[in-house]
């Protein structure tokens, strides 16, 4: 999937004249976002061009709320890798800023949409709104195609019995620990991924070696301890417990780290890349008054994952 970062060029089109464009965060990629894309993927084929997703980094609402940002639920290589999974061409994610925040309807279409991508057709969700103060709406989106020659499709959103699939959903049932709510949202589980980096070796002395990953983002969605499924590895999928946390019994130091214990496992996976899928969330991250307290109730979060995890194969 090729990936246009800048506004200064324009993407690489492999020698078509434009794209099918849908625009969003995307954040998390759940059902409802799937059927933006696939609804993108038909019109690309239908009209012989790529199928581009137009986003921006930062966010919009990690640079609105840069003191409180939303918790992202993929960081950009996850969201990356799941869109072109999903087999979309090209993703152009120019950087959000002061000058991006201030472009009128008008000059969003004309200069991104129009001049960068050369946008053949939009495909957009039932809720889009865009440019300064969110004054762009679907209504102004169709009236500026037929201005400049691009088609718009408007795809409704998708139910999850009685309430809307959506990111800000989905952050609630992982703030709730609902991992059954957010598999059904995402269309699987929620996972995160990252390079194991070096730690401070206390788990390996008391007994349970962690591979520590960093969690990269702003804000995390999720907190706690969790039974998990490790990808990766030449093993194969490997059962673990792990905690997503700041460790206030050992550091304190406010860092949200991704610990995970693999059970059964002992050998040196410095710097592998894994994919970690959270299977159900067991308790909070708690502050213990010694490390004996610590290590006692790791072994019932370790047992506990366990039986849960054989039982969900």
């Amino acid at each position: 999937m090729k990936l246009c970062r800048t506004t200064s060029s324009k993407p690489d089109f492999a020698g078509k004249s434009g794209c099918v464009v849908t625009i969003g965060a995307f954040d998390g990629i759940h059902r409802g976002h799937q059927a933006i894309l696939q609804r993108l993927k038909r019109e690309s084929e239908k009209l012989d061009c790529p199928a581009y997703v137009m986003c921006f980094e930062p966010t919009p609402g990690e640079f609105f709320s840069n003191e409180n940002p939303p918790a992202r639920l993929t960081r950009f290589r996850e969201r990356f890798q799941t869109l072109a999974s999903l087999g979309i061409d090209g993703m152009f994610c120019p950087r959000f800023d002061d000058a991006m925040r201030a472009l009128s309807p008008e000059e969003f279409v004309s200069k991104l949409l129009v001049d960068k991508l050369a946008a053949k057709h939009v495909v957009v969700g039932d809720d889009f709104k865009f440019a300064a103060r969110a004054a762009g709406t679907i209504d102004y989106l169709r009236k500026a195609g037929e201005r400049f020659g691009f088609g718009v499709t408007e795809v409704p959103a998708i139910q999850q019995g009685a309430e809307r699939v959506s990111s800000t959903a989905i952050r609630r049932a992982l703030v709730d620990g609902d991992m059954r709510k957010v598999s059904a949202m995402l269309g699987r589980d929620y996972s995160m991924s990252g390079h194991v980096v070096y730690g401070n070796q206390l788990g390996r002395t008391l007994g349970f070696p962690t591979a520590n990953i960093p969690v990269m983002r702003m804000s995390s969605p999720v907190q706690g301890i969790f039974a998990v499924r490790v990808h990766g590895l030449r093993e194969g999928v490997l059962d673990a417990v792990a905690n997503v946390g700041t460790r206030p019994t050992v550091t304190g130091s406010g860092k949200t780290i991704l610990e995970v214990f693999i059970f059964d496992f002992d050998r040196d996976i410095y710097g592998k890349f894994l994919e970690v899928k959270f299977i159900a969330r067991l308790r909070d991250e708690l502050k213990f008054p010694d490390l004996e307290s610590m290590t006692v109730q790791i072994h019932r979060d370790a047992d506990q994952a366990r039986e849960l995890l054989e039982n969900t194969h």
